[in-house]
């Protein structure tokens, strides 16, 4: 048994590596494609950027619904939002040496449409849970196709106002010239090829380790799965920051949540056609990615900048929030994650 988790625990070091690479690849392409087809920066920063990030968390969602266990792709999704949200603009602001700005655009629409997408989620799981219940039980529900649709639409008012915003944007021809559309959109399908692949792996083996020492898949998602599929939104921060564009690596972080809460699980339920959710353990998470947020918020909103004594208070937040997973998981410490 130690040996086959021995491997286990070695496929998902190699995944990470490979998700990284192939990250790389789609976000370098999805960057020149984007000034290539001359879109503004908010978009190329909430969407564009975003949802090239944000692949392989979708990619890991797919993977666990197809794998007959969408709650471990759940894990990663909410997971994943808790890591972008108190680890990116953290260690980002800490890389740039200095204070992270912000502005009003980010913090009032950005950051408030996100909190928008956090409740449309909680209520499709509420929904599920009182109009879809599984049969004995109280907190279990079945979230379906038509419930699935409710959050993508919440996606597309997001994309139609991210485009309204942007409708007197004027791009420059010669920031174009030099980018060869055709081997980018090669870099960006290798990219996606590489996640794909990488995640289904990642996904088997955390399941294998997980079943193993008896630890929940979500449990599974919210840490293992999620660390290593935010690594591709970490890098592309970090960049853009050093970059001296503040505003967009912010935009990433709070676009890609977006993203992966209103289209990357909806897309698993999708797949499979219904998927379970346990009300009970969903909403503590959800709870718990409400105060990030705030607290987050409160840290962009004062002075419209993050200082690097609030991006240390981010990490500690974190790494108390790490902790008391793993000590509850454990059985260290009851709580309120469910047994």
């Amino acid at each position: 048994m130690t040996g086959v988790l021995l491997i286990d625990i070695g496929i998902i070091l190699a995944a990470t590596v490979a998700i990284w690479k192939g990250s790389g690849w789609l976000e370098a392409a999805s960057d020149e494609l984007a000034t290539y087809y001359g879109l503004p920066l908010v978009v190329q920063g909430a969407v564009i950027a975003a949802i090239g990030s944000s692949f392989p968390e979708l990619a890991s969602v797919v993977a666990a619904a197809l794998q007959g266990s969408l709650s471990l792709g759940v894990g990663a999704i909410v997971g994943s939002a808790i890591f972008n949200i108190l680890v990116i603009p953290a260690v980002s602001a800490i890389a740039k040496d200095g204070e992270m700005e912000s502005n009003r655009a980010l913090v009032y629409k950005e950051a408030q449409f996100y909190m928008l997408a956090v409740s449309v989620l909680v209520i499709t799981f509420a929904m599920a849970v009182i109009y879809y219940p599984v049969d004995g039980e109280t907190l279990l529900g079945n979230v379906t196709r038509p419930l699935a649709l409710i959050p993508i639409g919440m996606y597309g008012l997001y994309v139609f106002i991210q485009v309204q915003d942007t409708n007197d944007h004027e791009a420059d021809p010669s920031e174009a010239a030099g980018i060869d559309a055709g081997r980018q959109w090669g870099f960006l399908l290798a990219g996606l090829l590489v996640i794909l692949v990488a995640v289904h792996y990642l996904v088997h083996s955390v399941g294998v380790i997980g079943a193993a020492l008896g630890v929940p898949d979500f449990i599974m998602g919210v840490t293992i799965i999620a660390g290593a599929t935010s690594l591709p939104d970490s890098l592309v921060s970090v960049r853009s920051a050093r970059d001296d564009k503040a505003v967009a690596s912010l935009g990433n972080v709070l676009g890609s949540n977006t993203f992966d809460l209103l289209v990357a699980i909806p897309v698993g339920v999708l797949i499979v056609g219904e998927a379970t959710i346990d009300f009970e353990m969903a909403v503590p998470m959800f709870g718990i990615l409400t105060l990030a947020t705030l607290l987050l918020f409160t840290s962009l909103r004062t002075d419209m900048e993050m200082t690097t004594a609030e991006a240390y208070a981010l990490l500690v937040a974190y790494a108390a929030f790490v902790v008391w997973v793993v000590l509850e998981t454990a059985g260290v410490i009851v709580g309120i994650i469910p047994n």
